[in-house]
C-alpha cells in the first residue's frame, strides 16, 4: 500500500507507507538495530514465551491432578499421554503461535486460548467415550493469575539463569581478568576529581569486579515464588468441588514441581514482591556496571587506556583521529533505560487495589524490555574493555607531576613518630600542607623538606627513596581478593 503525504517546506515527504514494508518493520531498537544481542530472551521473555510457559503450566497441572487421583474415578494419564501433552510444550512454534492467534481473536482472553487448545489436544490423544471428562480437569479450579504467575515465574528464572546470568558472569570474569593483569600499574588517584594518593589500575577495576560480584552473588541467590489458590486465595472453588483433597498440599507439591517456591497467603494474584526485590538487584548490577563505564570512559579521557583494536570502525565522520568510546556510552544508555523500566517494575508490581487489579497484567509486559536493555549494555561494556589496552607511560607521567601527593605519607610517618614521643615532629599537617597546597613540588623539593626534618635515618632513607609510583600501599595485593 502507497499513500502520498505532503510536507510544509523543508520537511519530510514520502510516497510509502513503512508500516506497510513486509517483512515488518520493528518500532523498537531492540528488536530492530540490536535483535542479535537480544534474541536469546525471546525464548524466555516473549509474548509467545509466555503462551508456551501457560502451556507448560497448564500441562503440568493436568498430569498432577491425575496423578494423585484428587477427583475418584477420573484415571491417570499413561506415560505415552503425558509425553504427547508435554510434546505441545517442547514443539511450540509458529504454527501453535497461530493458532493461539486464531482462538484468542474469538475468546478475547489469552488464558481461555490456552486452555481451549490443551482441551482439543487431550481429545485426540484421549478420544474415548470414557475419557470424555478428562478435558473438563485442564484449568481445573484455576483463575488465570493461577496460570499466569507461575509462567512469569518460571519464565523469568529461564531469562535469569540461561541468559543474563552467563553474560553478566562472562563480562565481570573479563574485567577480574583485566584487574590482575593491571594489579601492578601505578595510577594518580582522583577524589572530588583532583590528584590524591595514588592507587594501581587493577586494584581500582577490583573493586568495580568485586561490586559487581557481590549484586551476581544476590541474584543468583533470588527466590521465584508461585501460588495456585483460585480465584481470590482461598481455595474456594477446590473446597467446593472436591472437599475432601489436601488442597494447600496439592499447591505447594504443584508449584515445588515447577521448581517454584510456594507462597502461602496471597489474593487473587501472587504478591509480585519477589520480582520486585530481583529488579532492584538487578538495577543495582546496573548501577555499579554504569559506574564501572562513567570510570573506564574518563580513564580513556585521561589517555590511560587507548582503544587501539578494530581500527576498521569510524570514530567522526568528520574527523579522521576519533576513536570515540562508544561501546561505554551505548551501555550507559541501555543502563539508563534498563534501569527506568526495573524501577517501575519494581514499585508498580507490590502494588495490588484489594484482591486484583490488572495493573500488572500491562507492567509484566515490559519485563523483556528491561533485560533486554541489560544485556545489551552488558554486551556493549564487554566489548568495549575488549577494545582496550592499557597505557602505562600516560599514568606514569601523571605520577611524575604529582609528587604533592606524597605530602600524606610524609605526614602519617611524621604522626606515627610523635606518637612514640620522637621530638621535632609537631604540626605534621600544617607543615606540609604550607609545602603543598596549592602548587607543585618535585622530587627535589620533597626531599629537601624530608632531609630537613631530623628524621631518624631509617625513616629519612624510607621517605626520601619513595615516589608516586611506589606509593600504592598494599593496592596490588588487593586484587588477590577476587579469587
Amino acid at each position: 500500500m502507497t499513500s502520498t503525504t505532503d510536507a510544509a517546506p523543508g520537511g519530510l515527504s514520502h510516497t510509502t507507507r513503512l508500516a506497510d514494508v513486509e517483512p515488518p518493520i520493528a518500532l523498537g531498537a531492540l528488536d530492530g538495530r540490536y535483535r542479535g544481542v537480544v534474541a536469546p530472551l525471546v525464548d524466555h521473555l516473549s509474548e509467545p514465551a509466555l503462551n508456551r510457559a501457560r502451556l507448560h503450566v497448564e500441562v503440568e497441572w493436568l498430569v498432577h491432578l491425575t496423578e494423585r487421583e484428587v477427583l475418584p474415578g477420573v484415571r491417570r494419564l499413561t506415560p505415552a499421554e503425558q509425553d504427547t501433552l508435554r510434546a505441545v510444550v517442547r514443539d511450540f512454534g509458529a504454527a501453535q503461535i497461530d493458532e493461539l492467534g486464531d482462538i484468542e481473536r474469538v475468546t478475547l482472553h489469552d488464558v481461555k486460548a490456552v486452555e481451549y487448545v490443551l482441551k482439543t489436544r487431550l481429545r485426540e490423544i484421549a478420544p474415548a467415550e470414557e475419557d470424555a471428562g478428562l478435558a473438563e480437569l485442564v484449568h481445573f479450579c484455576c483463575t488465570s493469575e493461577d496460570i499466569n504467575n507461575l509462567s512469569y515465574a518460571v519464565m523469568v528464572r529461564g531469562a535469569v539463569h540461561e541468559v543474563w546470568l552467563p553474560r553478566a558472569r562472562a563480562l565481570v570474569d573479563d574485567l577480574a581478568s583485566m584487574a590482575a593483569d593491571l594489579a601492578d600499574v601505578p595510577l594518580l588517584a582522583h577524589t572530588h576529581g583532583q590528584p590524591a594518593t595514588p592507587t594501581t589500575m587493577g586494584k581500582e577495576l577490583a573493586v568495580l569486579a568485586w561490586r559487581l560480584r557481590r549484586q551476581l552473588r544476590r541474584i543468583e541467590d533470588a527466590e521465584f515464588l508461585g501460588k495456585l489458590n483460585g480465584a481470590t486465595g482461598t481455595y474456594g472453588a477446590h473446597v467446593a468441588a472436591v472437599p475432601g483433597a489436601d488442597w494447600e498440599a496439592l499447591s505447594r507439591s504443584f508449584v515445588e514441581h515447577l521448581g517454584l517456591t510456594w507462597n502461602p497467603l496471597t489474593t487473587q494474584i501472587e504478591s509480585h514482591d519477589w520480582q520486585a526485590e530481583l529488579y532492584a538487584d538487578l538495577a543495582r548490577f546496573n548501577r555499579v556496571l554504569h559506574n564501572m563505564c562513567t570510570d573506564v570512559w574518563s580513564y580513556i579521557s585521561m589517555g590511560y587506556f587507548a582503544q587501539v583494536r578494530g581500527q576498521g570502525t569510524v570514530g567522526s565522520s568528520t574527523m579522521p583521529h576519533k576513536v570515540n568510546p562508544i561501546r561505554f556510552e551505548n551501555a550507559e544508555a541501555n543502563l539508563e533505560v534498563s534501569n527506568a523500566l526495573f524501577d517501575v517494575l519494581s514499585a508498580t508490581l507490590v502494588q495490588s487495589r484489594l484482591q486484583r487489579d490488572l495493573t500488572d497484567s500491562s507492567m509484566q509486559r515490559n519485563i523483556g524490555s528491561a533485560f533486554g536493555h541489560s544485556l545489551l549494555a552488558i554486551d556493549n561494556a564487554r566489548r568495549g574493555l575488549d577494545g582496550l589496552d592499557a597505557v602505562p607511560e600516560a599514568m606514569a607521567a601523571d605520577l611524575d607531576r604529582n609528587w604533592e601527593v606524597l605530602g600524606e605519607a610524609v605526614q602519617s610517618a611524621m604522626r606515627a613518630l610523635g606518637a612514640q614521643g620522637v621530638p621535632g615532629m609537631e604540626e605534621p599537617y600544617e607543615r606540609l600542607k604550607e609545602l603543598t597546597r596549592g602548587r607543585r613540588i618535585g622530587q627535589d623539593d620533597l626531599v629537601e623538606f624530608v632531609r630537613g626534618l631530623g628524621l631518624p635515618p631509617e625513616v629519612e632513607q624510607r621517605l626520601a627513596a619513595l615516589t608516586p609510583q611506589t606509593y600504592t600501599g598494599l593496592a596490588p595485593a588487593l586484587v588477590r581478593h577476587l579469587g
